[in-house]
């Protein structure tokens, strides 16, 4: 909990700290005066100026955003002496330049951050496939427990190379979301057995992308020996006689590929709700034995499911993903970009009913993946920081009023008809961004507890 606070908290201080800096730095640049540079709202805690005409830098006692607050006439009055470095008298370019350099300097981080990770290296799952949910759009591709997918293509002449797990998951993501097929090049685990197959993604039907989105094309997690691990000594596996490093050959007569299948037979262990006896052969130590076991049932999510308290699998094979200077910094750039579009794609398909609301997150979820981001190294904790910081430089340029987009709209329609926006319709513009703005919070916090609840 204590990691999971403190996370958040760094995130968003990193965040909102590179975001206002850009405003900062460019309206200095510009000749504005900047009068404070504040990190969070209220109270302030903590200040410093240097002078009586530098900018005040403050730290304030609520921590969830920030601000620059610059010389400008329609805020109080400015003395004429004072008058050229005051915001509103700075020519459109200027001002537009301003506003703008608050999420480009979150884009920009985001771009470091990931090439960073990169170089610095990240242990992924390697791209070896369980075997896919029966019946799946991956099982009538013809894909089989312990394909190796080496690359992939769109048009089956251009192939980019799968590096892990997370490469492989990205680009089916990028395809469902642009509504092509991807082919998929093959090899076993030893990277023998050459093929390709081909994953014919908009017969989905969709392109929402969502948590649930690898178990809709039919894949499931890395793959992984049909061992066991640790038995709890009062389950229904130790009841049964199991004991860790028991390999699983077959369940009722049916082989048993991987530990995905595995868990899958054991869920699915009830009938009426009441467990099911199974037929388990094994292998233990060269000696082959047959065994009954009696799951328990346990409600998950509304579901009953067979449990037998042992940890099924051993740990997926991982490979280091590590890039060069330029290939990683080439690659921060290409992940900025694809993630910036798909921000955007995800909000105009739920702006039109084609994904749903549920794909929006708040603080509660930011600060759990932040938390457990942080746990498994620096490396993934910098991708899940570019992450966000991606997340808030596209949702600052979106054409809301009290979004630096809102500011870029006006500036927009000031440039087209040589006026400004009026004071009437500023007023009536301020105060629909902010219900706009109230009712997607709003969405994202009830988004949030359901995940917590276990509703979605």
């Amino acid at each position: 909990m204590i990691t999971t606070v403190l996370a958040f908290l760094v995130t968003l201080a990193i965040l909102v700290v590179i975001h206002e800096y850009g405003h900062y730095r460019v309206a200095v640049a510009c000749g504005v005066k900047v009068l404070r540079f504040s990190v969070g709202f209220g109270r302030v805690l903590w200040r410093r100026q240097s002078g009586p005409d530098a900018t005040e830098f403050v730290l304030s006692a609520l921590p969830l955003g920030g601000y620059v607050r610059m010389l400008d006439e329609r805020e109080a009055p400015v003395a004429p002496e004072e008058q050229h470095r005051a915001f509103n008298r700075q020519p459109l370019s200027r001002r537009a330049a301003i506003v703008i350099a608050g999420p480009a300097a979150n884009l920009l981080l985001a771009v470091l951050l990931f090439a960073i990770a990169q170089w610095i290296g990240t242990e992924e799952p390697k791209a070896v496939l369980s075997a896919p949910v029966a019946e799946s759009l991956a099982a009538q591709s013809g894909l089989r427990s312990g394909d190796w997918v080496r690359a992939t293509s769109r048009d089956g002449s251009e192939w980019s190379e799968v590096r892990s797990m997370n490469d492989l998951r990205w680009q089916i993501t990028q395809a469902v979301l642009d509504g092509e097929a991807l082919q998929l090049s093959l090899s076993d685990a030893q990277g023998h057995s050459n093929r390709t197959a081909k994953l014919d993604l908009p017969r989905l039907g969709t392109r929402d992308v969502d948590a649930n989105l690898m178990r809709n094309v039919g894949l499931g997690a890395p793959y992984s020996e049909p061992v066991l691990g640790e038995v709890k000594g009062d389950g229904p596996a130790a009841a049964a006689g199991l004991r860790a490093d028991d390999r699983v050959l077959s369940v009722d007569g049916q082989l048993v590929a991987d530990a995905q299948g595995l868990r899958e037979r054991i869920r699915k262990s009830v009938r009426d709700g009441a467990p099911m006896s199974m037929r388990w052969q094994l292998d233990r130590g060269g000696r082959n034995l047959d065994i009954e076991v009696l799951p328990r049932v346990v409600d998950d999510i509304g579901v009953k499911v067979g449990r037998i308290d042992a940890f099924v699998g051993q740990p997926v094979q991982m490979v280091t993903v590590q890039r060069g200077p330029f290939e990683g910094l080439q690659l921060g750039v290409q992940r900025t970009w694809d993630l910036s579009v798909l921000t955007l794609k995800m909000l105009g398909r739920m702006l039109i009913g084609e994904a749903s609301l549920r794909n929006l997150s708040g603080p509660l979820t930011i600060a759990d993946y932040a938390g457990q981001s942080a746990q498994q190294g620096l490396s993934y904790y910098l991708g899940f920081l570019a992450l966000v910081s991606v997340s808030l430089g596209v949702l600052n340029l979106l054409p809301l009023p009290m979004l630096d987009g809102g500011h870029l709209m006006y500036y927009l329609f000031e440039g087209l008809t040589g006026r400004p926006v009026s004071e009437l319709w500023l007023g009536r513009l301020q105060r629909g961004g902010v219900a706009i703005l109230l009712a997607l919070m709003s969405v994202a916090l009830f988004n949030d507890v359901a995940r917590l609840l276990g509703l979605h």
